[in-house]
Order: C-alpha cells, then sequence, then structure tokens
C-alpha cells in the first residue's frame, strides 16, 4: 500500500448504511467490478434503497432500526 491510498475502514451507522472509505474494490455476484457514485460512499442495509448496493436514504423515511437487539425481537 504507498502513502497515497488509504485503509478502508467500513463505519456501521446507526439505523443507517454502511459507510465505506479508503480504496477498496466493490465487485457484484458475478465479479464485476461497480463503480461507487462518490467516495466516501454508502452501502445498504435496510433493502430498500432504489440504488441497491448504495444507500439513498430511504431507511430514514421507513424507521429501519440496525440493532441486532431490536430486530431479533421482532
Amino acid at each position: 500500500m504507498s502513502d497515497t491510498t488509504q485503509k478502508p475502514t467500513i463505519t456501521i451507522r446507526k439505523d443507517g448504511p454502511l459507510l465505506v472509505t479508503g480504496d477498496v474494490t466493490l465487485t457484484d455476484h458475478e465479479g464485476n467490478v461497480l463503480e461507487p457514485p462518490k467516495l466516501p460512499f454508502a452501502l445498504c442495509r435496510c433493502g430498500a434503497s432504489d440504488r441497491k448496493p448504495y444507500c439513498d436514504g430511504t431507511h430514514k423515511n421507513i424507521g429501519f432500526c440496525g440493532t441486532a437487539a431490536e430486530v431479533g425481537a421482532e
């Protein structure tokens, strides 16, 4: 890793997406490389985004709860 590359980091946002920063390659299930719309980028966790695999903010409108304890209680 050279000085110009940033270590990849994935941050789980509370009741929101996965925020991806750093030098990463995102591929689909067939191995095709996906170009993120911007850097850093957010991956959908709620499953309701119209831009999957990227987050479009829908989690706020549907009241997505990303905590395991609350999801398991349903």
